[in-house]
């Protein structure tokens, strides 16, 4: 609440310290991802700031960590123009057109010898420029024309990696900073997800949302997106003394408060930068960003100044490109395919077009729902995205593009294989045929799942071998498999005797497996392989997992109500029963896991953990109570049994206490840990 009264020296002084803090911490948090309070001390601290601003609105300086929530809606951006023109980098795009940068450079130098680059990954965000005076932000504005760009001071304010101030004793009177802002994948992915439940449009890639939340004239918009600023050169410095070289720089920019991409180098001559580029490329896909090349710059500074600049581009610098993630092209039809667990898929038939370093003719339009939200037709064109080993996706279409004999795309009411009615049920995004083992789709990948590597592992039988051993009706159900006959395998196309002996050993071979592996290669919906494993050591045998109900599967780690449900489901299906009497009749067998009841006391037992835990990480926690039998909820109910409350624990607590659950410490739960570990015997 605002009052009128002044503050006093020590509440000035209070309120400076508050924020010295809370810069601090956000540069450690965001910028050395090294905290070293929990967030519900800072949440303490920030709060603290806050009540004193609020009762003193003199105490609110620009470099307050308060401003990074946004404010009042603009009308529109201010132009402001640079300290120093932003300009362009020129391209290469292959390993001669490098070479040949770097011989132009060591001709103009006359240079024998090598030089030495800085290789920096070129992330794939939007270019900016911050303005410090005195060591305070002051001016935030885009790249816009490189002369002039507009005022986004008050979103910039908003990125929590961007300093508010300088760190640092010595610090520049003034210092203009260039850096890229961009949005990390699992921020683009909350924030589309977020647009999907709310029924808004989504953003096609990052670079776009990254973009679009810059712009926003309501900075609190800005402030709710999860924005990142990589710094990469100085503009202007005054008052300090000027680095020697570009990677001083880049260090410097560190010391004063900034995020300085980790994978920057140093390199020397034009072998070391493309054997960088070939690095970076293998490490792209997982990287947890976005980046579009490599910006190879001559270190020296010195170097740089006699070097120069040519039209808008600096002599010393350049962009080598990766092959493009996304391209444009035709849709020229739509396909559906049919999976193994029925799941009718609608494939895009694309003209031809070089994407992600590969020739890309089909993508994936995953179901109804996203056809109907791209609002796509046959005809149109589109961009396609692909980025590494990911299945090829189209983002977006090209609305000004629409051809007028563009056709709708219109989903099958049947399978397009076994003629079955297609049914989507409940709040299911996919459609699903339900022919079963009837349609010759899901029965060939049911038996390609059965037969792969991390199932019955079938050395031989192959998805070609499949599709005849299908399409010829050798083979109606799993159980099939082990009743071929080897005269008729010998017959089929690429196969002979001596294949067909081979294969028939694999699959006598075959037979002797695990209880996890039996369970994956039964293919039940959302059991993969990890799930399997879980089950199959939790109950031990096959009959207790058919026994099993959904309370009980729910017990086990990783499995969750969907699961359970689909678990539970596929035991009590007739069909399902016979498959499994054949398929032990036909031979396949595997051994019970013994369960050690002794060593799992906490058997039906639920835990909640909540709070910091200071002596144990939470995933080791949960991973011992799991150790122990006990299931491991994210919620409070009132079959919780016992929930841990580490130091700064919230609404989980309250409602446990209000529900009169078990609460213990952390050192008490650790003390129980060690006993039941020991002995097997809780205590009281």
């Amino acid at each position: 609440m605002k009052t009128n009264s002044v503050a006093s020296a020590g509440i000035r002084s209070k309120a400076a310290a508050l924020r010295e803090q809370l810069n601090l911490h956000n540069h450690r948090y965001y910028v050395l991802d090294d905290p070293v309070i929990p967030d519900a001390e800072y949440d303490r601290l920030f709060r603290e700031l806050q009540s004193l601003e609020q009762q003193y609105p003199e105490l609110q300086t620009a470099d307050s960590p308060t401003q990074r929530v946004g404010g009042m809606v603009l009308e529109g951006f201010q132009s402001v123009r640079h300290q120093v023109p932003m300009l362009s980098l020129d391209n290469a795009f292959d390993d001669e057109e490098l070479v040949a940068f770097d011989s132009r450079i060591r001709d103009r130098l006359k240079y024998k010898e090598e030089i030495e680059y800085v290789c920096e990954p070129k992330l794939d965000g939007i270019a900016i420029s911050l303005l410090y005076r005195q060591g305070v932000l002051s001016r935030g504005a885009t790249r816009g024309d490189g002369e002039r760009g507009e005022d986004i001071t008050a979103n910039v304010r908003t990125v929590a990696s961007i300093p508010l101030r300088l760190l640092g004793a010595q610090v520049p009177s003034l210092l203009e900073v260039r850096g890229e802002i961009y949005l990390p994948h699992a921020g683009f992915k909350g924030i589309n997800e977020a647009a999907l439940a709310a029924g808004e449009k989504t953003f096609v890639n990052p670079r776009n949302a990254a973009a679009g939340s810059l712009r926003q004239l309501d900075s609190q918009i800005t402030a709710s997106r999860p924005l990142e600023m990589c710094a990469y050169s100085i503009g202007r410095i005054e008052g300090v003394d000027d680095p020697e070289s570009h990677f001083d720089t880049l260090e410097k920019l560190r010391g004063w408060g900034f995020l300085v991409n980790s994978h920057i180098d140093v390199v020397t001559g034009a072998t070391e930068c493309m054997a960088y580029y070939r690095r970076l490329e293998a490490e792209r896909d997982q990287l947890p960003y976005d980046i579009d090349g490599i910006v190879y710059k001559v270190n020296s500074l010195a170097l740089q100044r006699r070097l120069g600049f040519v039209a808008r581009a600096p002599r010393w610098a350049i962009a080598r490109k990766f092959p493009a993630q996304e391209e444009m092209t035709q849709l020229l039809d739509v396909e559906f395919q049919v999976g193994r667990t029925g799941a009718v898929t609608p494939v895009a038939k694309l003209e031809p077009v070089f994407v992600g370093g590969v020739t890309v003719s089909n993508a994936t339009l995953h179901n109804q729902d996203e056809i109907a939200r791209l609002g796509i037709k046959i005809g149109d064109t589109v961009i396609v995205r692909r980025a590494g080993d990911v299945i090829p996706q189209i983002v977006k279409v090209v609305d000004e593009r629409r051809p007028g004999n563009a056709q709708d795309i219109r989903f099958p009411s049947r399978c397009p294989v076994c003629g079955s009615p297609v049914e989507r049920l409940g709040s299911d995004a996919v459609a699903r045929c339900s022919g079963g083992m009837v349609c010759d789709a899901q029965r060939k990948e049911a038996i390609k799942h059965f037969a792969s590597r991390k199932a019955l592992d079938i050395e031989g039988l192959g998805d070609k071998l499949v599709e005849q051993l299908v399409d010829k009706g050798l083979v109606r159900s799993l159980d099939g498999i082990f009743h071929l006959d080897r005269a008729e395998l010998a017959e089929l196309e690429r196969m002979g005797e001596k294949s067909a002996d081979n294969l028939l050993v694999a699959i006598e071979a075959s037979k002797s497996t695990t209880l996890p592996r039996f369970l994956f290669a039964l293919g039940i919906r959302e059991v993969g392989e990890a799930t399997a494993k879980s089950l199959a050591e939790h109950f031990g045998s096959m009959e207790n997992l058919r026994q099993a109900d959904q309370e009980a599967l729910q017990s086990v780690e990783d499995v969750g109500p969907v699961v359970a449900h689909f678990v539970y489901e596929f035991f009590r299906q007739s069909d399902n029963l016979t498959l499994l009497d054949a398929l032990i009749a036909a031979g396949v067998n595997w051994p019970d896991i013994e369960i050690d009841e002794s060593a799992r006391p906490l058997t039906g037992e639920v835990w909640v953990l909540t709070g910091t835990l200071e002596n144990m990480g939470r995933s080791e926690a949960k991973e011992r109570l799991l150790s122990l039998g006990a299931k491991v909820s994210g919620s409070v109910s009132s079959n919780t049994t016992v929930v841990v409350a580490g130091s700064a624990a919230g609404s989980k607590l309250t409602k446990a206490q209000k529900l009169d659950i078990p609460v213990i410490d952390e050192q008490a739960f650790v003390a129980r840990l060690a006993a039941l570990e020991k002995t097997g015997t809780p205590l009281p």
